[in-house]
């Protein structure tokens, strides 16, 4: 195997699992990695792409990207029979890799959605929050003279700001739409995406992944000269919905909260859910093993006796014991239902990550009543708000897509409504 350069070690990587060796190049996954991922979802995720795309015929040249936090992304283009993909992974310095993901062929960007009018609007960068965690986000702003409303967006899991996903950026959908329809939008790289470290820290919690940097830029937005300070809004999307009542809570100059599929239902609980309906969607060995696997993580995670010092490397996800101990106690609705502040609950109908069934419903049954609340099902949008048919499955994130311009509609009036 090679050695610690990160070309080298993307290269080996691809190697193995085009020759079937995943275990082998599951050995080369740090602890947190390896307590998200092993060697069957990895196999599973490989022979799904290798069924579409037909036999690889070539591997071209890694490609390097500047260091964040300690580590380098490499993509490595592949060529095969009906097309390619590439295979994306993060390094760190010791040869371990912290993220593996199949995406689309190189050459494939985002276009803006046609809802969005890019000379309608302007982008500056930013840096959000301070000290050695602070990281890098962009504010959307319209053109002309405001006073706009604004709003802030909070990713799920360790998302870059623009909730890169294949090809599409949903929150940079969301961003041009919005700002195209006069709503001012900040959006930043997560805290776990730039800094991957932290997220494995013992003591690190919620609170820290979301509310330092999601209140530093309420705070940054309130103070651009074209925006209404009193009407700068939260919006979430899946843990990013679920964690903006408790933005909210922290920051009371929030004007109100926008949930986009904001997940109720424990996450534990929840994890073993999704891995059980992908292992339905392509049932076999490695899928049943996935899901088994999930499942012994989450009742690691939901059993009394977890600790502070049970071991991040144990638990879903690789995240420290202290993370879901914090989880235990923090319930979204009841958080949302303390607040008085408007809502807008917004849920894919085709969504399996979370459902109308189960989150949903928690939603409906705490706050459907109050007047201030408004709560819609788009039937036809899966968790990233795109519009399809039939059954969602992980395989339509690789085609280019955008968010329903009827979901944009929606936050636009709803943002925009006199209080």
């Amino acid at each position: 195997m090679a050695g610690t350069d990160p070309a080298a070690v993307a290269l080996a990587v691809v190697d193995m699992v085009t020759a079937g060796r995943f275990a082998d190049a599951e050995e080369r996954f740090a602890p947190r990695l390896r307590a998200a991922a092993s060697a069957a979802t990895l196999r599973v995720g490989w022979e799904t792409e290798i069924a579409k795309a037909g036999p690889v015929r070539a591997v071209g040249g890694p490609v390097r990207e500047p260091a964040k936090a300690g580590l380098i992304r490499v993509s490595v283009p592949v060529t095969c029979e009906r097309g390619g993909l590439t295979v994306i992974m993060s390094i760190d310095d010791a040869g371990l890799l912290h993220g593996l993901r199949l995406a689309p062929p190189t050459g494939t960007s985002w276009e803006p959605p046609p809802y969005a009018e890019p000379d309608r609007c302007t982008e500056q960068e930013v840096t959000v929050g301070s000290g050695p965690l602070s990281v890098p986000g962009t504010i959307t702003l319209p053109r002309g003279s405001g006073p706009w409303p604004g709003l802030v967006l909070l990713t799920s899991g360790p998302a870059d700001r623009d909730l890169t996903t294949g090809p599409n950026k949903p929150f940079k959908d969301l961003a041009w739409g919005l700002a195209s329809h006069g709503v001012a939008v900040a959006r930043f790289d997560k805290v776990t995406h730039v800094h991957p470290g932290a997220g494995s820290e013992p003591g690190f919690t919620m609170v820290d992944e979301y509310v330092p940097h999601a209140v530093a830029a309420v705070r940054l937005l309130q103070q651009q000269p074209d925006v209404d300070p009193a009407r700068v809004f939260v919006l979430g999307l899946s843990g990013g919905g679920k964690a903006a009542p408790r933005v909210a809570t922290a920051e009371p100059s929030v004007a109100g909260v926008v949930s986009l599929a904001g997940d109720t239902v424990p996450l534990s609980r929840a994890a073993v859910r999704v891995a059980r309906y992908l292992a339905e969607l392509d049932p076999g060995p490695a899928t049943t093993a996935a899901a088994e696997s999930i499942a012994r993580q989450a009742a690691l995670v939901e059993n009394p006796g977890l600790s502070p010092a049970t071991p991040a490397a144990d638990l879903l996800f690789g995240w420290p014991a202290s993370y879901w101990l914090d989880l235990r106690d923090y319930d979204p609705v009841a958080t949302a239902a303390a607040l008085d502040k408007p809502m807008l609950i917004l849920q894919g109908g085709r969504d399996y990550q979370v459902t109308v069934a189960d989150d949903l419903a928690r939603w409906q049954a705490s706050l459907a009543q109050r007047p201030d609340v408004t709560i819609r099902v788009h039937d036809a949008a899966d968790h990233l708000f795109f519009r399809g048919e039939g059954p969602s499955t992980p395989a339509a994130y690789e085609s280019p897509q955008h968010v329903d311009p009827a979901v944009v509609t929606d936050i636009a009036d709803w943002i925009s409504r006199p209080r």
